[in-house]
């Protein structure tokens, strides 16, 4: 189950503008930064570039779950866009991503890190769950499905 806030509307961006992955990332980081009044858009675009850098988070299908632990976070943190064009992520089957997900994790919540990652990288998974993501034309419907998903997975 996610964590309490994990996940909410606000942080949730539907039909984003995004030409690349640089972009992709800024517009994540600047979801990410909104909960957290120690983090700025580009200290989180920062860290996530330098995740980044180790290797991609795409993970084929479309999906990317970028993500950084960061010493000003206390929660765990997500946020979500869908990319009605794509892009290039570097992604394993080199296929561009139109739906990412990015999550902030403490810096010594390691256990809870890898264990968000796998219920992230299981949701995203299921083919069914990922075309209705593409489908959603609002924010509140895309976090609708992200957390229906979630419960019955």
């Amino acid at each position: 189950m996610f964590p309490d806030g994990f996940i909410v509307e606000k942080r949730i961006g539907c039909n984003v503008a995004a030409a690349s992955k640089k972009r992709v990332l800024e517009q994540l980081g600047k979801r990410l930064a909104q909960p957290v009044p120690a983090l700025t858009q580009d200290i989180v675009f920062d860290a996530l570039q330098q995740r980044e850098r180790l290797g991609s988070t795409g993970l084929g299908n479309g999906i990317a779950l970028p993500h950084a632990r960061m010493p000003q976070v206390a929660k765990a943190v997500g946020a979500f866009i869908q990319i009605p064009n794509g892009v290039d992520f570097d992604a394993v089957d080199n296929q561009p991503v139109d739906l990412a997900f990015g999550m902030l994790v403490p810096e010594n919540a390691t256990d809870e890190h890898l264990q968000l990652l796998a219920q992230l990288a299981k949701l995203f998974s299921d083919t069914d769950f990922c075309s209705l993501l593409r489908k959603a034309e609002t924010a509140e419907e895309l976090l609708t499905l992200i957390l229906n998903q979630h419960i019955s997975s």
